[in-house]
């Protein structure tokens, strides 16, 4: 009698969803039993039929391929109407990531987690943390013309940022900021100056702002990641070159989370110790 019962709860769910999605969609019964290959007489038992007794697998999957929903939602399987497909590309999707600092796309995702953890592997010195100088070295070949106007235009988003109510932690490899003291590497052709302000800038925000911001090195010998940026509990981006790879879907925005706290744990110079690592390797040069 159970078995009985629960064929009937389903065929009414069935019934109802389907009447949903109709309505959501604006389709006719005579439009979807055209886009199915069945008479309307057929879909209209689907609507309002009253028995237990729920359509062939064929007739509920091109019901919902017609209705864009999943067969899964339209026998109460699951609570998402989405396909797999959409569900996919809402967790998942590449977005444009331009050759500028704190672009449009990554502005949005700092406030969209404004309160929340921000965790970030750079794929160079931190945006924003970088002094003018370093900027227009650093942009100028790309934006040529309008570098004025870009770092304008993102100053206040950068002073957003270091004045927001999140918390920050940066982890780096110890051999971006032994690289950027001495000018090999990336960035070879840095003039002195530039490297020095832009060193003591950086050491000062590290204490100034501690324990809000907190910059960790590690070493790649042992350790590698990807330039990641985690936004709280709310997604993840990797910075891939062109574009950025977004995942919103909790288990890998986690595990993503849990990659970057490894980071931390085995970090070779903890937060309270980077300026001062940073000005012994300055005097040394």
């Amino acid at each position: 009698m159970r078995d009985n019962t629960d064929k009937r709860d389903r065929a009414t769910l069935f019934r109802a969803r389907i009447v949903e999605a109709m309505r959501e969609r604006a389709v006719s019964q005579s439009a979807l039993a055209r886009a199915v290959g069945v008479d309307r007489s057929t879909v209209s038992q689907l609507v309002k039929g009253t028995g237990a007794r729920l359509p062939g697998a064929q007739v509920v999957g091109e019901c919902a391929a017609a209705l864009g929903v999943s067969a899964d939602w339209l026998l109460g399987l699951t609570d998402r109407p989405e396909t797999a497909a959409d569900i996919i590309a809402n967790t998942m999707s590449l977005t444009e990531a331009p050759r500028a600092f704190v672009d449009e796309q990554i502005f949005r995702w700092h406030k969209e987690a404004a309160g929340y953890k921000i965790r970030h592997v750079p794929a160079g010195m931190p945006d924003m943390l970088k002094t003018r100088a370093m900027l227009e070295w650093e942009y100028a070949p790309h934006l040529g013309r309008s570098t004025d106007q870009a770092i304008g235009a993102s100053e206040d988003r950068l002073h957003w940022m270091r004045q927001s109510q999140s918390d920050y932690e940066i982890a780096m490899p110890l051999y971006e900021i032994y690289s950027f003291i001495r000018a090999e590497g990336y960035y070879a052709g840095l003039p002195r100056a530039a490297r020095e302000e832009q060193t003591a800038y950086l050491c000062d925000m590290a204490e100034q702002l501690y324990p809000r911001l907190r910059i960790y090195l590690f070493d790649a010998r042992r350790l590698y990641s990807a330039p990641v940026t985690i936004f709280g509990p709310l997604l993840a981006a990797i910075y891939i070159g062109q574009s950025y790879l977004v995942f919103r879907d909790t288990e890998r925005v986690q595990a993503l989370t849990e990659h970057f706290d490894h980071l931390v744990r085995e970090a070779d110079v903890t937060a309270r110790g980077l300026p001062d690592h940073m000005r012994a390797l300055w005097a040394g040069i």
